[in-house]
């Protein structure tokens, strides 16, 4: 899957041998908590390290998604003229309780310490919900909006549930069926709270869809637009923003097209699009890109783009590699102030040294991986 985003699920925890500092793998990889997370910067002096040895890929699911999606109730609707108000302004939320942050607490004396603490860990990053489990993830989404809003500052949260996620890859899952995922929407969006938000909606969910059936793949889009409703209705200051994949990726007719089926045009339902989640693409090509698809996608004046630039300093690999590969950079700090016209915000969403699944397991804070990408 040369073109794959995100590679990000839920790990369990890690078991295994490491020798490049104390023999236990635990002191370079971390395991993830309940809610996991996902400037250019002068080169440091390199430091040893190892990384965990790859995994293999697992096996595709059986599943696929029902076509039922009118079963599901859609919030009321509002004046379909409406506009979106104002990008997001303030500064963003860095959540506590993050692989990362986990890691530079239990590893002080860890020689990567220093880099990985002040270059990783002291940014806001996004928060994703991967694990399909509904009974909690109310709670679990109040508790990050919540604490964003004591602070005064903006959380970014993940919703990764949809089912046929990640085309039976790495990063398969999610929901059984789409009437789930709907419930589970619901769910999540009760945990918005009322303040200032921005919700990166299924990562891969539209340019990934090659691996679905035509039935099945209009079925996903409606169920996208649902959620972006839902979702915005939850929350009146709650921002959306769908998958626009990244500029190597799709054509940006292509993908408009798919995305306006999926309601990103449509201000009820969406504040626009968001690209190179999990990917390494210059910031420049993915302004530029994003621009070409909100351009073809029509909607109101006031859709803007938010891009990934965690991992995107040194740019993509020149063989599309898209798994942990090697010599790549930190990239933008995040920031809501971008100073581009329609590019509301360089968002942290892939946490970088959380690995793709080949220098660590999938999703997995690798301390090898982030201080590779921090010193580069």
């Amino acid at each position: 899957m040369v073109a794959a985003a995100s590679l990000v699920v839920a790990a369990g925890a890690v078991a295994g041998v490491l020798a490049a500092f104390d023999d236990r793998r635990a002191s370079d990889e971390a395991a993830p908590p309940e809610v996991s997370a996902s400037p250019r910067l002068a080169p440091l002096p390199a430091v040893p390290s190892a990384s965990a040895p790859a995994t293999a890929k697992s096996a595709s699911p059986s599943s696929s998604p029902s076509a039922r999606w009118t079963q599901s109730p859609a919030p009321s609707r509002t004046d379909t003229k409406r506009e979106r108000t104002g990008a997001v302004t303030g500064r963003l939320y860095r959540h506590p309780d993050s692989q990362v942050l986990a890691w530079v607490r239990s590893h002080s004396g860890d020689p990567r310490h220093a880099v990985i603490a002040s270059r990783i860990a002291e940014q806001p990053a996004a928060v994703w919900f991967a694990d399909y489990a509904p009974d909690t993830v109310t709670a679990r989404v109040a508790a990050v909006t919540s604490g964003g809003a004591a602070l005064g500052r903006v959380p970014v949260v993940v919703p990764y549930a949809i089912p046929g996620r990640d085309c039976g890859g790495h990063s398969q899952g999610g929901a059984p069926d789409l009437d789930a995922y709907d419930a589970w929407i619901d769910r999540f969006a009760a945990g918005l709270g009322s303040g200032e938000v921005i919700v990166v909606l299924e990562p891969d969910s539209v340019a990934q869809t090659e691996c679905l059936s035509a039935g099945d793949r209009a079925d996903r889009f409606a169920s996208l637009a649902r959620a972006g409703r839902v979702l915005k209705s939850a929350n009146s200051r709650a921002r959306v923003y769908f998958d626009a994949g990244h500029s190597g990726w799709n054509p940006p007719a292509t993908q408009a097209a798919w995305l306006r089926r999926a309601g990103a045009a449509s201000p009820e339902s969406s504040d626009g699009i968001f690209s190179n989640v999990s990917n390494f693409h210059t910031t420049a090509d993915e302004v530029a890109y994003d621009r070409r698809v909100l351009d073809a996608l029509g909607g109101p004046a006031g859709l803007g783009a938010v891009i990934d630039t965690s991992r995107n300093g040194n740019g993509a690999p020149a063989d599309g590699e898209w798994c942990d590969p090697s010599g790549r950079g930190l990239g933008r700090t995040p920031t809501l102030s971008t100073g581009e016209s329609r590019i509301d915000a360089y968002l942290w969403v892939k946490l970088p040294g959380e690995s793709d699944g080949c220098k660590g397991r999938p999703g997995t804070f690798t301390a090898s991986y982030a201080y590779d990408l921090a010193s580069s």
